[in-house]
């Protein structure tokens, strides 16, 4: 049996918080232990529960996210903590990384896929870019966290069908945002995506020289 993702969410906007509640309660595989909307609390929250991953908003009172993470990796660096902010600058996208984060998610991200995002996270597969690919991809492509993650993914050479079951989504949502991302990319395929994200330093890969090597 999989065992369930401990998860702790810490952010101060109300509705925000309600929002990630409910995209994450009802998620499998997700067991929400501890709720706070202050960041000088967050501490507490994680000592007494223990968590597998931590979720931090960036400003809060009390205490800002970046400080929670600091301390969050000073005492216990095998939690996973993941950044979830309105502000994607690529400055603080930086600083976060460089105090520890697992990841920066936008909230601009749909609240469906939030919680394949976490699994993933705590599983090592997502990798965010950073700031230069991510600027690349928004001036270039405007591609979705999501459909740079399915870029990541084809670029290793996964099929549709194991891009499904690595992201915990239907092989028809990988066939859809694969379309999505040939439209954005102006391509026609999965060689021609991976060529324009080498080119644009989004995958750190080339395409291999013989498209036939490409998995459906």
């Amino acid at each position: 049996m999989t065992m369930s993702i401990r998860v702790c969410i810490a952010d101060d906007h109300l509705l925000m918080l309600a929002g990630i509640k409910r995209a994450l309660e009802d998620a499998e595989e997700i067991d929400l232990v501890g709720v706070t909307q202050r960041g000088d609390e967050v501490m507490a929250l994680v000592e007494q529960h223990r968590p597998d991953l931590v979720l931090l908003d960036g400003r809060m009172p009390g205490m800002d996210g970046i400080e929670c993470l600091k301390l969050i990796k000073e005492h216990h660096p095998h939690i996973k903590v993941v950044m979830l902010s309105a502000s994607e600058d690529a400055t603080q996208v930086t600083q976060a990384l460089a105090a520890g984060a697992s990841a920066y998610i936008g909230k601009r991200i749909n609240p469906g896929d939030l919680a394949s995002a976490l699994r993933q996270i705590v599983a090592g597969v997502v990798h965010h870019a950073g700031p230069a690919a991510a600027e690349a991809a928004d001036q270039s492509s405007d591609l979705t966290e999501r459909e740079l993650t399915m870029l990541e993914a084809i670029s290793r050479g996964l099929s549709t069908k194991a891009i499904s079951r690595e992201l915990w989504v239907s092989e028809k949502t990988v066939k859809f945002h694969l379309t999505n991302i040939y439209r954005k990319l102006g391509v026609h395929n999965r060689t021609g995506a991976m060529r324009y994200a080498f080119e644009n330093g989004l995958i750190a890969s080339p395409p291999p020289a013989d498209e036939s090597a490409v998995t459906a």
